[in-house]
């Protein structure tokens, strides 16, 4: 649906009392030169403006429609405005679909009434355009009108208060846009995103988002935002674990909405921050530099103590500060002299300060490597009664500097508030991005090169879709989904079903010892002592077949295998994601740790590869303290064995666990030592 008669209009109509006339306030306090029009029953004027009785009365068919009347009467305006060939509304009135039974019959008859026409809402704020100073918005706010030729930043949010928030900051962001969604009853977040990143006024756009609204339309903004090279940053709540009711298995357990949501994003190469304030620098730093291509980091300072602060802070991050070569430091020590240890983190020393010549010299020295990014830290002095023109130098050397060798740098304020705003202005406009604080600086040049490494990469695959899960449902015992694995390509150890204590001993017989036995039928079967491990002899099994019949009418007799490390292989079903698969540290250590990745459906090779490298336990498959390494080639394989028979059973499939997957020393494979697999009772799933 395209809102350009909506998001850049000649022509507002505002319908209401209160909310109306504040429309009409805002767009006339940041200059709005089109025309507007309110519309109230009685009134002869708003604002000093005409008012017209009647839609009729207007006269033309306006661009915008702000609708601030009550809900009901919100659905007549927009039948009659779709009628007149309005280019698109804003409704404001709460109690729709959010409310109750009568509000949820509201909204359908609100969807109905709007046709074709755009409507952002109901129980929505609105939006601001900063660009062409049209304001369908009831409420103060605190940005500024774009210049013209100027670009800015976008931003949606699906809370009208946190977008209120966000025009009141003072980081010396440049804002395009800021818009609300409401309960997207006919224009959802997607659509809205895209016809933003469409505005060439627009260089980036921030989404503060609390659910999606189509996945298809998500991945449709990630190949657009890569198109028009764009980048596309989200902030998401809902971060607390929410395991399905209904689990049966691990993997289930394991999964959550925010884990799901948080890679789907990252698989189409969104950034993700995880605070407002590392929400907004990033969104600046994007809008000054765009992606980075990597994390690769320097950082200048007159001071040791900022030096082995940021130095600390990026421990356990992905930006670093990479070691310079004694060739790399030669030509900042020609310009600091003997008395300074170059390093990186550098600190630069007291004695250069305000020395332009030393200063820039050293600046130079230091961006000419190639870095991702250059950091100069500085805090100004405070601006009621200090002088800060000294500071002025750095800024000036620094910006010199950048320009010689053509790199990226970003001014990073240790504290937010030792800075003007208008200084961060400044140097935006100057090339040079201001970063306030510095945990979040470091977080913003992470996401900042999350975006541009992914760029680097192939488009994802689009995630598959699946109809809803049935209600009735069959689960195999672990004998059924192993041969059903088998039969996949997934490596098993040699193993038999038996229901008697005799066959458990000739069948262990011809296996070979030593053998573990299970008893089937149990899901969790460590916790209801279902298992025996390391039997040795058929005196051995006799034992344990007899202590396991008292649990199940059915037993599991197969060959031990030798591990060096332990996995969990997991996928469920998500209701907006299609399948989701899960690798983690296996065992009891699954339990212990929550150590798993997420990934979706279909996920790469290289992706698999990547989620067990970044696996708590991942020392152990590498070979922790003398121990052997494991096939990690092997246990990828067979993972990738498990995703392929997934997808190819994905309108049955319910829940797939794999735990442990057993991963032998290199070139000795990896096997699937229990599975439990949950289908769809149909037909189709029984053959």
């Amino acid at each position: 649906m395209r809102l350009e008669r909506l998001l850049r209009p000649r022509s507002i109509a505002a319908f209401g009392g209160l909310q109306a006339s504040r429309v009409v306030e805002q767009c006339q306090l940041l200059g709005y030169d089109g025309d507007i029009w309110p519309v109230h029953p009685s009134h002869d004027e708003v604002r000093g403006l005409k008012a017209y009785r009647l839609i009729e009365d207007l006269p033309a068919a306006p661009d915008a429609a702000f609708i601030g009347v009550n809900r009901h009467l919100t659905i007549e305006v927009v039948t009659r405005l779709r009628e007149a060939g309005c280019g698109g509304a804003v409704c404001f009135a709460s109690g729709f679909l959010e409310s109750d039974t009568t509000g949820g019959e509201l909204q359908a008859e609100l969807i109905d009434a709007a046709g074709d026409m755009p409507v952002l809402g109901p129980n929505c704020y609105g939006f601001i355009n900063y660009a062409d100073g049209a304001l369908l918005w009831p409420d103060q706010q605190g940005g500024r009108r774009l210049a013209a030729g100027s670009t800015g930043i976008a931003i949606i949010a699906q809370s009208s208060n946190i977008a209120i928030n966000f025009t009141m900051q003072q980081r010396g962001m440049p804002l395009a846009y800021v818009m609300t969604v409401g309960n997207q009853a006919v224009v959802g977040v997607s659509e809205m995103a895209l016809n933003l990143l469409d505005d060439p006024r627009v260089t980036v756009l921030g989404i503060y988002l609390e659910g999606f609204d189509s996945v298809p339309d998500f991945e449709a903004l990630a190949r657009r935002s890569r198109e028009l090279r764009k980048p596309v940053v989200f902030y998401t709540v809902g971060k607390s674990p929410q395991a399905q009711k209904s689990a049966m298995t691990h993997t289930a357990s394991l999964v959550g909405s925010h884990a799901v949501s948080s890679e789907f994003l990252r698989r189409n190469g969104f950034g993700q921050a995880h605070s407002i304030p590392v929400f907004l620098e990033t969104l600046k730093l994007l809008h000054v530099h765009g992606p980075l291509d990597g994390y690769r980091v320097s950082s200048m300072s007159c001071s040791g103590g900022e030096a082995s602060i940021i130095a600390d802070a990026a421990e356990g991050r992905k930006v670093y500060f990479p070691d310079l070569e004694p060739a790399q430091k030669k030509p900042i020590e020609d310009a600091l002299g003997p008395l300074v240890t170059v390093d990186n983190p550098l600190d630069y020393h007291t004695y250069s300060w305000a020395n332009r010549e030393m200063m820039e010299g050293a600046y130079r020295g230091m961006v000419m490597h190639d870095f991702d990014l250059n950091y100069l830290i500085l805090d100004f002095p405070h601006s009621t009664h200090c002088d800060d023109s000294e500071w002025h130098i750095a800024v000036d050397a620094f910006e010199s500097a950048l320009a010689a060798h053509g790199s990226k740098g970003a001014f990073v304020v240790g504290m937010p508030e030792n800075i003007p705003e208008s200084y961060i202005e400044n140097y935006r406009d100057r090339g040079m991005a201001t970063l306030l604080g510095i945990d979040d600086a470091l977080d913003a040049t992470a996401i900042a090169a999350d975006i541009g490494t992914a760029w680097q990469r192939p488009p994802a695959t689009p995630v598959m879709p699946l109809p809803p899960a049935g209600a009735t449902r069959i689960t195999l015992d672990e004998a059924g989904a192993k041969q059903t694995l088998a039969a996949a390509g997934v490596p098993i150890p040699a193993g038999s079903r038996v229901t008697t204590v005799d066959d458990a001993v000739e069948r262990a017989g011809e296996i070979g010892f030593p053998v573990a036995l299970k008893a089937l039928g149990i899901a969790h079967k460590t916790e209801r002592n279902a298992v025996r491990l390391d039997l040795a002899d058929a005196d051995a099994v006799r034992a344990a077949a007899a202590s396991l019949f008292e649990l199940a009418a059915e037993l599991y007799v197969e060959r031990m295998f030798a591990a060096v490390a332990e996995l969990i292989v997991g996928v469920t079903r998500d209701p907006k994601f299609g399948l989701v698969l899960t690798v983690g540290s296996g065992g009891i250590l699954v339990e212990m740790l929550r150590d798993a990745r997420t990934l979706l459906v279909p996920a790469t090779r290289d992706e698999v590869a990547g989620a067990l490298e970044q696996l708590r336990s991942a020392p152990l498959l590498h070979g922790f303290r003398g121990r052997p390494a494991a096939d990690i080639d092997a246990a990828v394989d067979a993972i990738m064995a498990i995703q392929a028979w997934a997808q190819a059973g994905a309108a049955n499939l319910v829940e797939l666990d794999v735990n442990p997957l057993l991963c032998g020393a290199r070139g000795q494979s990896a096997v699937a030592a229990d599975a439990l697999i949950v289908l769809e009772d149909s037909e189709s799933c029984q053959k």
